[in-house]
Parts: structure tokens; sequence; C-alpha cells
């Protein structure tokens, strides 16, 4: 079996951690199985070679569970400063900078103090990891993060916008 092969079954793991994340409506849930689904993507982009991505996907592992139990603005703050050194490290050009925008951003949502700003700027990061996906061109992460996104996108219906809905029709009878 190639290596990327195995790094794209390894995206297969790290999807239904990502999947799971945003069903779960406390906070902590959410950021300890995004921490595990990272691991399996950090190990994915080591397979790739794709040194930065590989950097910050291992970096937001640890971001993820730091993160899940506390939202102190300095934690942030050193997690952004070890994205800018790993960045600087392992620089490679337009890759680089993409995975260091999306890191950038989730980093930020990671330390919001509420699952509804996590969800909200989560959409923004995602889409970078996207972009970034198409560009190194790993199908399975592509597919991924498409998902992450969606499961966000439901998670976020599920829990902010459904029970405003059911409100109004309340109020209407």
């Amino acid at each position: 079996m190639s290596v990327f092969a195995i790094s794209q079954m390894l995206v297969g793991v790290a999807l239904i951690f990502d999947i799971l994340s945003f069903q779960f409506k406390n906070r902590k849930y959410i950021l300890l199985s995004i921490a595990a689904a990272c691991f399996f993507m950090a190990v994915h982009f080591l397979l790739l070679e794709q040194w930065t991505a590989t950097v910050l996907m291992a970096v937001s592992a640890v971001r993820y569970a730091v993160s899940g139990y506390t939202t102190e603005r300095r934690w942030m703050y050193f997690f952004c400063a070890i994205a800018v050194l790993g960045t600087i490290w392992t620089y490679t050009g337009l890759v680089s900078i993409l995975s260091f925008g999306a890191t950038f951003v989730l980093t930020i949502a990671a330390f919001s103090k509420t699952d509804k700003r996590l969800r909200e700027i989560t959409f923004f990061g995602v889409a970078l990891w996207i972009v970034h996906n198409i560009v190194v061109w790993s199908p399975s992460a592509i597919g991924l993060e498409s998902f992450f996104f969606m499961s966000n996108v439901v998670g976020y219906y599920r829990y902010y916008m459904r029970p405003a809905k059911t409100e109004l029709v309340l109020e209407q009878e």
C-alpha cells in the first residue's frame, strides 16, 4: 500500500472525530474531539511531506486539548506565537500561508468563551483549510474539511437556528 493511500485512510479516522465534534453541545467535548482529529491529520500531512501543515496540525491538537479546559487569552496568544514560529520554520510559500491563516483563525475560535462563537469563527478557518487541501491535492482532506464544515452547519442549525425558529412558531400561536 502506498504512503499516499495510508495518508488518505488516516483522514477517514480524523473524519469520524470531526463529524462527531460539532454534534456535541458541550464545548469541552467539541474541542477534545477536534484535538483527536487534528492528531490524525498531522500524521496525514507528515506522510504527504507537507511540513507546515504537519507542524500546525500537531500544534492544533495540543491547542484544542488545552482550550477544552481554559479560554484564557494568554494561551491563545501562546498558540498564535507557536503557529507563527512553526510557519517560519517550515515556510514553503502559498501552502504555508494558507495553513497558517487557517490555524490562526481556528486558534481564535478555540479560545472563544461560547460554543456559538467557536462555531461561527470556525467556518472561516475551515474554509482556508479546504483551499489549502485543494492546493496540495489531498482529496480525502478536502472531503474531511467539507464534512467538518457541514457538521458545523448542522450543529449550528440544531442549537442556534432551530430553537429560534421554534420560539417564533410558539409565539405566533
